[in-house]
């Protein structure tokens, strides 16, 4: 049987990344962190921590740090059902993991709802939507929003629905840069309005309007979806957006679409264990249900692509959208 103290130092040392660290918070000495993570990784003959900076865990160690986290999140379920007998220490920490853009848009009142019930404290890391279930697997998060339908090996993928994107841009920058619409010639000298390095989004949309893949444009990179949204406001360039979030400057005349008719739409899933303690299980019901009545929902949505903040995006064949003008 795995000693508890032991398993409690390891995971510290691998959410705190430093052995100095996780000693002040578990208020014992640098060598008795050390002499416990040593005692458990002889127990299970095999390497639980890379010794470098920062602290990372092997493989066999993110499996062990999943353990440990749904032993907690099993024993705080217990302590609130004994809670009228029992003086339980409060909310338990709860780690997920959440793209920017649902962050920005449908998200938050799902937040609320968590806030309200007092059970977790809840850690909202935001991340690529292509690196979030690599935080999963690492046992830093016990759910994420991903992109990929398909779930790793002892993982659950529940479909959420999809997010709506539409290229935007204002009266003034469409007149100036793009005024025959988009077409080859424009986008090559049109500066575009892209979240990162990764934001993949934009690129598969202009080689499904034109059937090439177009790399060397003028961008801007800004890394928050509000400063996104305001930078093509302001005239920047164009880009894409959440319809959702750029509904009230459309409805007001400070931007314009300018494929109204070819809506982009990526897919959302929430990756979780395949094995739930109750409270990451209540978390995984709220986060799908909030999900179904705020997104898009398969019979609604048409063809759809995997999008923004992607390192490796899917892609469909160019044949399968109408495409724009290519001169």
């Amino acid at each position: 049987m795995l000693d508890r103290d032991q398993l409690e130092t390891f995971a510290t040392v691998a959410e705190q990344q430093s052995f100095e660290r996780a000693a002040l918070l578990l208020h014992v000495t640098r060598g008795a962190v050390s002499q416990r993570i040593k005692a458990l990784e002889e127990s299970l003959s095999t390497i639980l921590l890379l010794r470098e900076k920062p602290v990372t865990a092997t493989p066999a160690g993110e499996v062990l740090l999943r353990h440990v986290k749904a032993l907690r999140l099993l024993e705080a379920s217990s302590l609130r059902e004994l809670s009228s007998s029992v003086d339980h220490e409060g909310p338990v920490p709860l780690s997920i993991a959440v793209n920017a853009d649902s962050l920005a848009t449908w998200f938050p009142p799902l937040l609320h709802e968590l806030f309200a019930k007092r059970a977790v404290a809840l850690e909202v890391v935001t991340d690529d939507q292509d690196h979030t279930s690599a935080r999963l697997l690492r046992g830093e998060v016990v759910g994420c929003i991903s992109t990929d339908a398909k779930p790793a090996s002892g993982f659950l993928a529940e479909p959420l629905g999809a997010m709506e994107y539409c290229c935007y841009a204002t009266p003034a920058f469409a007149a100036e840069f793009l005024p025959e619409g988009l077409r080859v010639a424009s986008v090559l000298r049109a500066p575009a309005v892209l979240f990162n390095r990764k934001d993949a989004l934009h690129d598969d949309f202009l080689e499904q309007r034109f059937g090439v893949r177009i790399d060397h444009y003028p961008r801007h990179y800004l890394p928050s979806p509000s400063a996104l949204l305001d930078g093509i406001a302001s005239g920047a360039g164009y880009g894409l957006v959440p319809s959702g979030q750029a509904h009230r400057l459309v409805e007001g005349g400070a931007l314009i679409e300018l494929a109204p008719e070819h809506p982009v739409h990526v897919e959302l899933y929430w990756h979780h264990w395949e094995t739930e303690p109750p409270l990451a299980r209540e978390m995984t019901e709220q986060v799908v249900g909030h999900a179904a009545r705020c997104l898009i929902q398969p019979r609604q949505a048409p063809g759809r692509v995997r999008g923004r903040r992607q390192s490796l995006p899917m892609r469909r064949t160019a044949s399968q959208l109408p495409l724009l003008a290519a001169t």
